[in-house]
């Protein structure tokens, strides 16, 4: 089960009904935070959620609305006694920026770990997930980033019996792992089918369309992507900033072949999203024009 709340839904500057634009996902006991603007701890109390199991933060970019929050974030997993380390991930620079933003938060009493991703893609393996980023197209280095659970295969007891595998491995071999024994040496494949259909979210905001974010939200169960623009005279602003309109997103969420896009990262001017929607999903019908909190979870089906 994946548990994956859109914290705030906002661009640039957070308003009184819009914090900016965050990602919170729980799996496993653990949660992951994909970028952390002004107020979006905030946006995690009002969702009732817990800042302790937060055991990395991801930041696609290091704009503002996308950084700011971090310092008081910090400070208050910090007053709450935190000794567990912290991953923050993201694009180079990164040391330097948190750095920056700790002049605030100078003394905390857990470790930090930063980790600069290298390249055009990078993948990460953590507390049963994947974590993939992307480099997508805005006027900085940023990323997207694809969270992948995977599932073995069912577990197939005529095999395991024909290859004579004392039960109490059963368990063991289920999980994956390989079991060594009197000389003999037993595999999962040796008594699990086929891998089964996992979960997939891909979360993607201040770019423009590219085929990296297509390639990499295929599949996707859920896809979060930014709608900067609903208005279509604003497509050459689009452009010219590297944002994405609601139409171009829509796009790349029928390509991709996505089960569900929610729409983020609105422009502070736009204060009713949900009356480009007929239009939008004339183009993909499964858009949703997200609002803060939106929450989803995610289970795996046979």
């Amino acid at each position: 089960m994946l548990d994956v709340c859109l914290l705030g839904t906002g661009g640039m500057m957070p308003l009184p009904y819009r914090w900016l634009t965050a990602l919170m996902v729980r799996y496993n006991g653990s949660s992951l935070l994909i970028d952390c603007g002004e107020g979006t701890q905030i946006a995690i109390k009002e969702r009732g959620w817990s800042f302790k199991p937060i055991d990395v933060i991801c930041f696609t970019h290091y704009h503002g609305d996308h950084v700011s929050g971090l310092p008081g974030l910090l400070l208050t997993m910090g007053n709450a006694d935190r000794t567990e380390p912290l991953t923050l991930i993201g694009p180079k620079g990164l040391e330097r920026v948190v750095n920056a933003l700790r002049v605030i938060a100078p003394e905390l009493p857990f470790p930090i770990k930063c980790i600069e991703i290298n390249g055009p893609e990078q993948t990460f393996e953590m507390n049963g997930y994947r974590l993939k980023a992307f480099r997508v197209n805005h006027n900085v280095l940023c990323y997207g980033y694809a969270l992948e659970v995977d599932r073995a295969g069912k577990f197939d007891v005529e095999r395991a019996n024909a290859a004579g595998i004392p039960q109490r491995f059963w368990g063991i071999l289920q999980k994956g792992e390989t079991v060594e024994d009197d000389g003999n040496v037993y595999t999962p494949d040796m008594v699990l089918g086929p891998p089964r259909k996992g979960l997939k979210v891909t979360y993607s905001t201040d770019t423009r369309p590219t085929d990296s974010i297509r390639e990499n939200a295929a599949g996707s169960d859920l896809f979060i992507c930014e709608g900067m623009y609903g208005e279509k005279d604003k497509q050459k602003k689009a452009k010219e900033y590297k944002h994405m309109t609601f139409y171009e997103a829509a796009q790349i969420a029928k390509d991709a072949d996505v089960a569900e896009m929610w729409l983020t990262h609105y422009s502070p001017s736009l204060t009713k999203p949900e009356e480009y929607m007929d239009e939008v999903r004339a183009v993909f019908p499964r858009t949703v024009a997200a609002k803060d909190g939106r929450t989803m979870e995610l289970v795996f089906t046979d």
